[in-house]
């Protein structure tokens, strides 16, 4: 059983015996277990938060994003539920909040809310920051529309942290590829620099794709690239990504790479010293 399930359950179809339950499988929440072997993901303690509500819970917050397919969630956090039991054990974090019909929806089985009512959910309750880079992760994963989660936060205009929110969303850009380049597009808009696009083509003479730029402004033909360590994982990946700066630069880009050993103060310099160049 690579999924979490509920053991007394397994245990009274005879799936299981009593022993097998103890030996072989692992408690993840009260009653609710899984394979001693299976890897714990954030969509295994989104199942498991829900199964240790009798199925009567409904999935929210980033435990609903990892179900919606949304990536960069993290496996340690605990299960965020909707529910009116409050008593909830180490491994959930249980809301009471009003929820409609038409903001639920189920997914692998599973009821969750819908990816508007779910990025809504987390602009209201996260840190701006990390609120929007989820909303960013969700929006990529779904095609979310931010119309969509507009009209909930008008619905649910008195709910508490509907104006962080609204700030919230107003930054999100399902462009970004990482939470990573969502901090630095957060950074460049707080430092005063007007909101770069994010994935912006660039083609040879011959409407030849060369790169997708991270973030940048195209009047300025400067750009901001965030470079992972997958970037620098292998020998050809490594040329590669120098080939792709060569070929954007001799388009006329200023492409400025940034890894995760900069700085904030450094990256807003350098863009700074681009932007005055350019000026």
């Amino acid at each position: 059983m690579g999924e979490p399930f509920i053991g007394s359950e397994a245990v009274r179809s005879g799936r299981l015996t009593p022993y097998a339950l103890r030996s072989r499988y692992r408690t993840l929440l009260p009653g609710v277990y899984l394979a001693a072997d299976a890897e714990i993901t954030a969509i295994t303690r989104a199942k498991a938060g829900w199964l240790w509500t009798g199925r009567a819970g409904v999935v929210a917050g980033q435990s609903a994003a990892s179900l919606h397919g949304a990536k960069w969630v993290d496996a340690r956090r605990p299960a965020e539920v909707l529910w009116s039991n409050r008593h909830a054990p180490r491994g959930v974090t249980v809301w009471s909040a009003s929820v409609a019909d038409d903001e639920l929806e189920v997914v692998r089985g599973v009821r969750v809310t819908t990816p508007a009512r779910t990025a809504l959910d987390i602009a209201c309750r996260y840190p701006l920051g990390r609120a929007v880079a989820a909303v960013d992760a969700l929006a990529r994963a779904t095609k979310l529309k931010l119309a969509d989660v507009e009209m909930l936060a008008e619905r649910h205009r008195g709910r508490r942290g509907i104006r962080r929110a609204r700030e919230a969303l107003d930054l999100v850009d399902a462009g970004a590829e990482s939470p990573q380049e969502t901090r630095i597009r957060l950074l460049l808009i707080r430092a005063g620099f007007p909101r770069p696009e994010t994935q912006i083509p660039v083609y040879d003479d011959y409407g030849g794709l060369i790169a997708e730029l991270d973030m940048g402004w195209r009047d300025r033909l400067i750009a901001v690239d965030y470079e992972g360590d997958h970037h620098r994982r292998t020998p050809r990946e490594f040329n590669k990504g120098i080939r792709r700066h060569d070929a954007v630069t001799e388009r006329g880009w200023d492409d400025i790479r940034v890894t995760s050993a900069d700085t904030d103060g450094g990256i807003v310099a350098r863009v700074r010293t681009a932007w005055q160049r350019r000026a």
